[in-house]
């Protein structure tokens, strides 16, 4: 009996402390408390092997503490951010031979003074980047970009999930979750020692997809101008939605000081699919109105056999063209 007191009187001795312990280094009160949002989205090393097209490699899937991809950083240093979708953040390509990556490399070759923080997360559309700058920017102390590059269209061509844009999970309890591990100190630590000797292993990827290009039909821009004069009416619904999401996105803009960039996107058959031939249509108006820089990337850039490992998403291969093709305008932009 004497020795379950004795139990029961540490237990209790060290709950205490792990509580004050929490109050005094936890983010439960500080300005950096994510909240329930950014679920998943922080503290990830996930060890990954992937396939493009008889190719291996083998890397970590980082995203830090603030939610980026890459290694941990210094929120100030912070000038130019890159904001896409699954197609941005490139979660199964190594990070030196994302989009990103290889223009980060280009930068360095100049002076070094540029580099791009990768922002992306898989799903987002207009609406998530609108959410970003009002739910996840925030969070983070001294975060003042200069430039914010916009990779627009292909997760806008269609209606999005809600809980991508949104980054919070429905359920309550997950909720709970979410705020806790997003504010626990003691939780936040474990993480830090887990990925730093235990990182997650994920399974092996092979993306060799052989049937993608069978009977290829590629689309360049001057095909679809020429077959796509008039938008369908599904055409029409989507370009509605995609409006109200810009009208939000050029709000957030005129409420902030940096300056907006927005590139256009492609899919591994070029512009075949209408919905995005006229979401980007969209996005260089909207753009021309409001004297927005963009690249319009669909215009100056074709695709190959082998540049996607699906519909959508580029292998290191499609990421150097398409990193090559708008590197000069962000330079003639960015210096």
């Amino acid at each position: 009996m004497r020795l379950i007191k004795i139990a029961s009187y540490n237990l209790i001795f060290f709950i205490i402390l792990i509580l004050i312990f929490e109050v005094f280094f936890g983010y439960w009160f500080k300005d950096n408390n994510f909240g329930i949002y950014m679920r998943k989205e922080r503290r990830i090393n996930w060890q990954t092997k992937a396939n493009f097209y008889g190719k291996e490699h083998n890397f970590f899937y980082k995203r830090n503490f603030w939610g980026f991809r890459g290694q941990e950083l210094d929120p100030k240093d912070i000038k130019v951010v890159f904001e896409g979708g699954s197609t941005g953040n490139q979660r199964y390509t190594p990070e030196h031979l994302t989009i990103v990556g290889l223009l980060n490399k280009k930068f360095e070759k100049i002076n070094g003074q540029k580099k791009i923080y990768n922002a992306s997360t898989d799903g987002k559309t207009v609406e998530g980047y609108v959410n970003d700058f009002l739910f996840w920017f925030p969070k983070i102390p001294q975060f003042n970009p200069e430039y914010v590059i916009f990779y627009v269209g292909i997760n806008d061509r269609y209606k999005g999930e809600k809980h991508y844009d949104q980054k919070i999970s429905f359920k309550k309890l997950d909720q709970l979750k979410d705020y806790v591990k997003n504010n626990s100190i003691t939780i936040d630590k474990f993480k830090t020692i887990k990925n730093k000797h235990y990182p997650t292993n994920t399974l092996s990827y092979n993306f060799d997809n052989l049937k993608l290009y069978k009977n290829f039909d590629y689309y360049n821009y001057i095909k679809a101008k020429k077959i796509y004069k008039l938008p369908s009416e599904e055409n029409l619904i989507q370009l509605k939605r995609f409006k109200l999401r810009l009208n939000k996105l050029e709000n957030i803009i005129d409420n902030n000081n940096y300056k907006p960039i927005f590139i256009t996107q492609l899919m591994y058959n070029g512009l075949k699919d209408s919905n995005l031939y006229f979401v980007n249509e969209e996005l260089k108006k909207f753009a021309q109105d409001n004297n927005f820089y963009l690249i319009p990337l669909d215009e100056i850039l074709e695709m190959d056999v082998h540049d996607f490992y699906d519909q959508i998403h580029t292998t290191p291969k499609g990421s150097k063209k398409i990193a090559d093709a708008i590197y000069p305008y962000l330079t003639k932009y960015l210096y």
